[in-house]
């Protein structure tokens, strides 16, 4: 009996200690370790981590911010990562999860739109990244918390005099300490003091660009330190002063080790001109190196050049100069971000030497198209894009096809042709009135002939002055800057006041992928019922901003339905103000049958050039919808059965709009 008792106990104290030890919890189940998830902003790029696999989470509305995304499913790491995983669908502009993964550097990256986000293309960067939905991998441990790229640290050492404040900004080493000297007559200068040499860590170099005054936005600025370096945020702390030295780092080289040299450079260029501010246009020019040319003409040929870049004057505020020499192939002479004023460009134009060769023209114009006009080499963005082409004779190759694509990237062509070919050498021209093929219009505003070599000297100043009018320099639109968009909403009772919130939001995620400014593109908006009004006229919120303000800020009016009287109005008080260089596109949203006429309207708004589309939901009628349209209609009238599905045509009208301003003739 005793030993019967006794048993069960055992066996009771047995299992405890077993529980024990397993460390099990009572109910036997042991509690998952749960993955915390470090949160990140719409700003942070994946190369400011270090981890090379990590998850994080996004924040909500990152859509809105615009920052920058490079490449399709794989991105360069200078994108930012939320904006990259909503390009790629794996969030929403909501936010959540997202695994980042780290790769090798690619070739190129292509841009493209999509789910609202629009990505930009990249000849090349030196890391990548993909992103997936943010569910953790079995057995794959992420980090709690991000290794983050520290910011490199800045001093700040302002010189007596008020005009000029130096910024040495650098990464110190363990081996380098920094010691501080001063003189009764100087401001405290940094000076590197380097440990005796027991390392053999690779060590960065430095280089001092003298730059206009600080805290400018300047693009041209921007591209001085690389993408993901912190001296791209504007130098606010030192606005006040009138020039600024900052440092930027040398690449590396091929070997993965910074190139041999000092510990630390500064060389101080020139300070930098500000060039005329009527001319602020990024010029690329042409010159002919082929043999035919020969040695005298090519001299001319650079004579010219400098008294170009002399006249223009050049600087960072107005004209920026760069030079391609073309003979069987093309090669960067200097690019627009080497010399920011005339001064310096004249014995650079000087030591050019003729590469030889035949003349083709159209292999330097795919060049530019695709290596000059880039971040890297000084595009402004803001600054219309020229490229003047000089040629002796006529191009050994085929120009149409490389011009055509070089015009729609948004490039002004100039040419300058001296001494064309005679009657007994036109058989031997590739490509007849290729100068008519090349340049943006044919009315000779793009192309002037010389006559002879010694008279190039006289299209010194008619060339400038044509180059420089930024006005007439219309190749550089494209069809996101180049419009007067008005909408023009159905504001009747049968809307609703959350319908009619769901077609804002709709007018606003159009307008967000337009490039917004009084030069660029500009919006207006007209609501109607049996009235009209005027909700803002073009021109009146001329940032994206402001606009994307006004348009949420508009009020439901509610009431009937007259589409045609809204269409006649919106001609008078908005497209009768248009300027005459901007395409002219109005966009009706309506729910209903109209109560009048929609053809008349419609008919007269077509004949004065104004492109419409045309919107229905739910009641609207088909035929006034294709009358409203312009043709072909099935590529400007749309219809959808419900508010919540228009957010569906959004990236159809933009692709619409794009397509018909590239496809339209350019000559």
């Amino acid at each position: 009996m005793k030993l019967k008792m006794i048993k069960p106990h055992l066996n009771a104290v047995f299992i405890a200690i077993l529980l024990t030890c397993s460390g099990a919890k009572p109910n036997g189940k042991n509690k998952k370790t749960k993955q915390v998830v470090p949160a990140i902003e719409c700003n942070v790029r994946a190369g400011k981590i270090n981890n090379s696999e990590f998850i994080a989470k996004c924040p909500a509305n990152c859509k809105e911010t615009k920052e920058r995304v490079y490449g399709t499913s794989v991105f360069a790491s200078i994108s930012s990562i939320c904006n990259a995983a909503i390009h790629s669908g794996v969030i929403s502009n909501s936010g959540g999860k997202v695994i980042v993964t780290k790769m090798p550097s690619q070739v190129s990256y292509k841009g493209s739109f999509a789910n609202g986000v629009r990505s930009l293309s990249l000849t090349s960067w030196r890391e990548s990244f993909s992103v997936s939905v943010g569910k953790p991998k079995k057995g794959v441990n992420y980090p709690s918390s991000l290794d983050y790229t520290p910011s490199r640290p800045t001093t700040v050492k302002t010189a007596l005099s008020d005009s000029t404040v130096w910024h040495m900004t650098s990464t110190p080493e363990p081996t380098t300490t920094t010691k501080t000297t001063a003189s009764p007559t100087t401001t405290p200068v940094t000076t590197p003091t380097t440990a005796p040499p027991t390392t053999t860590s690779a060590k960065p170099r430095v280089t001092v660009h003298k730059i206009r005054e600080a805290g400018s936005s300047h693009p041209y600025f921007r591209s001085v330190a690389p993408p993901d370096s912190d001296d791209n945020k504007p130098l606010s702390e030192t606005s006040h002063t009138k020039e600024t030295l900052v440092e930027s780092w040398e690449p590396e080289s091929k070997s993965g080790f910074n190139a041999p040299g000092p510990d630390l450079t500064t060389r101080v260029t020139e300070i930098m001109s500000q060039g005329d501010p009527n001319c602020k246009v990024d010029i690329a020019f042409l010159m002919d190196g082929s043999w035919s040319i020969g040695k005298r003409r090519f001299k001319i040929q650079k004579d010219f050049l400098a008294e170009v870049s002399q006249v223009i004057n050049v600087g960072v505020a107005g004209p920026m100069m760069g030079i391609i020499q073309y003979g069987d192939d093309a090669v960067t002479e200097f690019s627009l971000r080497q010399f920011s004023n005339s001064k310096d460009l004249k014995p650079a134009i000087n030591k050019i030497v003729q590469k030889g060769g035949l003349s083709n023209v159209g292999k330097a114009l795919s060049y530019i198209n695709k290596h000059f006009f880039s971040d890297a080499n000084g595009n402004r963005g803001g600054a219309p894009n020229v490229a003047v082409v000089l040629v002796d004779g006529w191009p050994t190759d085929k120009v149409e096809e490389a011009s055509r694509m070089a015009r729609e990237s948004g490039i002004n062509i100039f040419f300058v042709t001296i001494e064309g070919p005679d009657e007994n050498e036109k058989q031997n021209v590739v490509e007849t009135n290729f100068v008519d093929k090349a340049v943006c219009r044919t009315n000779g505003f793009y192309s002037l002939p010389i006559t002879s070599w010694f008279a190039l000297r006289k299209a010194v100043q008619p060339l400038v002055k044509r180059v420089c009018d930024t006005d007439r320099l219309v190749c550089s639109k494209t069809c996101l800057n180049a419009n007067d968009i008005a909408f023009v909403i159905d504001g009747s009772s049968s809307v609703g006041t959350g319908n009619f919130r769901t077609v804002l939001q709709f007018v606003a995620n159009v307008t967000r992928e337009f490039e917004i400014s009084d030069t660029d593109t500009r919006v207006g908006v007209v609501q109607y019922t049996y009235e009209q009004r005027l909700e803002f006229a073009f021109g009146q919120h001329n940032n994206k901003a402001d606009l994307l303000n006004a348009i949420k800020r508009i009020n439901y009016w509610s009431g009937g339905t007259s589409t045609g009287a809204a269409i006649t109005y919106t001609a008078d008080q908005l497209f009768s103000k248009s300027k005459p260089n901007k395409r002219k596109i109005m966009i009706v949203i309506t729910d209903g049958r109209s109560y009048d006429d929609v053809r008349a309207p419609a008919l007269a708004v077509h004949h004065k050039g104004v492109i419409a589309y045309s919107i229905g939901i739910a009641w609207a009628a088909q035929d006034e919808l294709e009358y409203i349209a312009t043709d072909p209609d099935k590529e400007h009238s749309f219809f959808v059965d419900e508010f919540d599905n228009l957010y569906k045509y959004v990236s159809k009208i933009i692709h619409n709009i794009c397509q018909e301003f590239n496809s339209q003739p350019r000559n």
